[in-house]
């Protein structure tokens, strides 16, 4: 199977619909949009009392719509099955009566029709199962149609918009092979051959590793420079404060010496000066005692 492109598919759908119309009117298995009987008297004289179907009104029934008029179609035979049988039964009652002789029916007649009535009533019960089967299958096989039909659709739109979606990336394409190519020369290390590759990923590969010791190392040591850095911090917070309060006292010092008030200063390094030199005279004696004897 020859592969074609997205272009030529949609111009052969296009083509089939030109030729066997549109695909939406052509799927239907039974039309219920067309009249039931074709009597041209009904079609061209309709009866105001008679329901017009609310699809045979539409040109696209829908599933909603399709089921609202089975029902009313089911509701509808229903109600004439049961007139029909009222007015038979009638007419031959009346039919028995008026007769002549009176058709008078026995009561071995009666069982004979019972029976028979049970052979039609149970052979009718099987019709309507295989209907009511037939009904099912059908209803599956729609079912299946209308999601492949919608998936059809749904690939059809896709199929529009592919061309353009193809040259939009092959424009890409272009795009990006003349990119490389005018970076080509600037990047040497992305033209290499394949074991030059290799090789420079061995040695990258290897730094990393490199790398990633030393980040170990680094993270093991981090806790003891962090409590190392703590220890600094007070100290250097206690001598700060130390300092601070020597400026402060160097201030009030030298505030109160401008003003000409003693701090008491002056006076206490007189006595320890004092005080020197009589330790150092004392100290000059007993030390020329012992030399004079």
């Amino acid at each position: 199977m020859t592969d074609q492109s997205p272009a030529a598919t949609l111009e052969q759908l296009r083509q089939l619909e030109q030729e066997n119309g549109e695909l939406k009117t052509r799927l239907a298995i039974i039309r219920i949009s067309e009249p039931i009987t074709s009597s041209e008297t009904e079609l061209s004289n309709p009866s105001p009392s008679k329901r017009t179907s609310d699809v045979s009104a539409i040109d696209n029934p829908t599933p909603a719509s399709l089921e609202a008029d089975l029902t009313h179609y089911k509701e509808l035979f229903s109600k004439l099955r049961f007139s029909y049988v009222e007015q038979v039964t009638k007419e031959k009652f009346l039919r028995a009566i008026v007769g002549d002789p009176p058709l008078v029916v026995g009561h071995n007649e009666n069982v004979e029709l019972e029976g028979q009535l049970a052979e039609v009533k149970a052979e009718l019960k099987s019709r309507k199962e295989e209907v009511r089967i037939m009904i099912e299958d059908m209803e599956k096989l729609g079912r299946d149609l209308a999601s492949r039909y919608k998936k059809v659709q749904l690939q059809k739109t896709q199929l529009s918009t592919l061309p353009e979606s193809i040259e939009n990336l092959e424009s890409t394409i272009a795009g990006l092979r003349a990119k490389q190519v005018a970076t080509m020369g600037t990047s040497s290390s992305q033209n290499l051959p394949l074991p030059a590759t290799l090789s420079l990923l061995a040695e990258r590969e290897a730094e990393l590793t490199a790398l990633n010791r030393q980040l170990a190392a680094v993270q093991n040591a981090l806790p003891r420079k962090a409590r190392e850095a703590e220890a600094l911090e007070r100290e250097l917070s206690v001598l700060e404060r130390r300092r601070s309060e020597a400026t402060t006292q160097a201030r009030e010092a030298q505030r109160m010496k401008q003003e000409g008030k003693s701090d008491g200063l002056e006076e206490l390094g007189r006595w320890y000066r004092s005080a020197e030199e009589t330790l150092k005279s004392l100290v000059g004696v007993e030390g020329s005692d012992p030399g004079a004897g």
